[in-house]
């Protein structure tokens, strides 16, 4: 017998296979559509190699078809893709606003006595917003112009914001990135993520006031409340090691014994948001985060930059935020809700040693439930 009488006896018989296997079952509902008849022999010898795979023993096998993606996966996204962000807003909240011809020292004593991290600035002469004042404003400011405990920062005494806002726009594209009440949750979030930031005026664009600094707790928190409206995806009961959301590798840290100006350079080198705190083992004793840098305004210690992680620890208001932990064999759902619980903006993942082994973050969360279903990376 000839090699081609050999090859089309064994696609007969696969084709005949797989016309049994489409044929309906007795159970089956007549109704069901006919199996359509395939040509045999209009295949050239490349298209036959791409369907048949010719083993020794003559066995044909066929690309099992691509599977459907679990519908789970799209709960949040659709859920942000069809709330606003003006249904994030709360009944009540603060919001303070500077003037850019005020001192920068006096703006950032304003943050401490309002308790709040940002403020909208408005400038007189252009009759609009241009930008914001946050507190890596003023880690910039230190990090740039301290020199040692014995020389006063100048700048930070002496300048106004419009002053300062000349000399960093030197070196930077700031702009006030805004977004109108209309526009959707997954917008505000593609936003945040995209643009790197953790704070997003919603600006009425009618009369061009600013309504609220939305912010991704504010985000949780509302899916935290509303959530129960919507199915709970299954996803939530993996284990935090199996979805590998988070960042674990290049773990930025910052030893105790290390100065505080040691941690403001990581800050602005590095661009995180907190530092977990390790002592000479590596394990974690606490977390220090930008927010505990505008301390040092409330406290008058920012001209001593020299002093210690440990003694920057032991100085701070005993209502920040302390160390959270998680940990691999945690889920998912039980890592949201103490995030959201806790209203803070990130945990720390250890292993049963307390050393570091990665960060689990809001903007990592985000980016896993809202963006990568809609195919888009905004962290890299």
């Amino acid at each position: 017998m000839s090699v081609l009488d050999s090859r089309t006896r064994v696609l007969l018989r696969g084709l005949s296979a797989l016309v049994r296997q489409r044929q309906p079952s007795r159970a089956s509902s007549p109704a069901m559509e006919p199996v359509v008849e395939v040509p045999l022999f209009e295949m050239d010898e490349d298209e036959e190699d791409d369907v048949l795979s010719m083993e020794s023993g003559g066995v044909v096998t066929y690309a099992p078809p691509p599977l459907e993606p679990d519908p789970d996966i799209f709960i949040y996204m659709n859920f942000m893709k069809s709330h606003t962000c003006y249904d994030a807003i709360p009944t009540s909240s603060k919001l303070v606003i500077f003037d850019t011809t005020l001192q920068v020292k006096k703006a950032f004593f304003a943050l401490v006595a309002n308790g709040v991290r940002a403020a909208p600035l408005w400038d007189n002469k252009l009759k609009c917003f241009v930008g914001m004042l946050t507190i890596t404003d003023f880690i910039n400011i230190l990090h740039r112009y301290y020199k040692s405990p014995l020389v006063q920062i100048y700048e930070l005494e002496e300048h106004k914001i419009e002053t300062w806002r000349e000399i960093y726009l030197e070196y930077s594209t700031n702009r006030l990135i805004s977004i109108t009440p209309d526009c959707s949750l997954f917008d505000a979030i593609y936003s945040l993520l995209k643009n790197k930031i953790h704070r997003l005026p919603i600006i009425d664009p009618i009369s061009g006031d600013v309504l609220h600094i939305l912010t991704h707790k504010r985000i949780l928190k509302f899916l935290h409340i509303f959530g129960s409206m919507i199915p709970k995806p299954r996803f939530l009961q993996k284990q935090i090691g199996e979805v590998a959301i988070g960042t674990f590798r290049q773990i930025a840290t910052v030893q105790e014994s290390a100065s505080v100006h040691d941690a403001l350079m990581i800050f602005v080198e590095r661009r995180v948001s907190a530092l977990p705190v390790v002592n000479e083992e590596g394990k974690v004793v606490a977390l220090y985060s930008r927010f505990d840098v505008i301390n040092l305004a409330a406290q008058k210690t920012y001209n001593n930059l020299n002093m210690t992680m440990r003694e920057a620890i032991a100085s701070r208001a005993c209502c920040v935020e302390g160390v959270l932990k998680c940990y691999h064999h945690e889920t998912l759902e039980t890592i949201i809700d103490r995030i959201a619980k806790a209203e803070v903006h990130r945990l720390v993942l250890v292993d049963s040693e307390d050393v570091v082994r990665g960060i689990v973050s809001l903007s990592d969360l985000l980016q896993a439930l809202v963006l990568t279903p809609a195919g888009i990376d905004a962290l890299s």
